[in-house]
């Protein structure tokens, strides 16, 4: 008896490709959802600029989530910690403790941390930082602040160390790790200071 071939099914070919684009849109979109979709593998995500190629960072100041007003310039002499979260972000979450962590290791060398919190809603941002980080945060929905940073982060998390004379001088661009942050930031606060620019 022979065996008998099932007809061929003249649509499998278009199946078979749309499944596999569904599946690579779906990739894509689980990794915007979690910020990352633009964010280089683990261990390039970081930029450390040499002194003669670090950019002033822009004037920032604004009404903090829990009251208050900040001006960055009043913080010159100082290494600033500059994080951009929003509390829907779950890699935001994973970094808090961390963040916290370095502030209160670094705190006695003159560093002092600063949230900025976007896309959000001012409710949930409170109740995100509440219990989490003892550092104040700027409250900037339409992310403003971020568009004025000559190196400006494009995910969320993202992290950047202000030098002493007011410079860009890391950027992070991925969730953080206190052992990662701190050693960067006790770094870059035991550089003397030299001209802005």
């Amino acid at each position: 008896m022979r065996a008998t071939t099932p007809p061929a099914n003249p649509r499998r070919p278009f199946l078979v490709r749309g499944l596999a684009i569904t599946a690579v849109v779906a990739v894509l979109l689980l990794a915007a959802c979690t910020g990352q979709v633009n964010a280089p593998a683990v261990g390039a995500a970081s930029k450390v600029y040499p002194v003669s190629d670090r950019k002033t960072a822009p004037d920032t100041s604004g009404d903090l989530i829990g009251g208050g007003h900040y001006e960055l310039a009043s913080h010159r002499g100082e290494v600033v910690v500059i994080n951009f979260w929003a509390s829907w972000c779950a890699p935001c979450r994973v970094e808090a403790a961390d963040l916290e962590q370095a502030y209160t290791d670094t705190k006695a060398d003159r560093v002092s941390f600063l949230g900025i919190n976007v896309q959000d809603q001012k409710d949930a941002a409170i109740a995100f930082a509440r219990g989490r980080v003892t550092y104040p945060s700027l409250f900037d929905p339409p992310g403003r602040l971020a568009l004025a940073f000559a190196v400006p982060p494009n995910t969320l998390p993202a992290t950047l160390i202000i030098d002493r004379a007011g410079r860009i001088a890391v950027v992070l661009r991925s969730s953080v790790r206190a052992q990662e942050l701190t050693p960067l930031v006790r770094q870059v606060a035991a550089e003397s200071t030299g001209p802005s620019g």
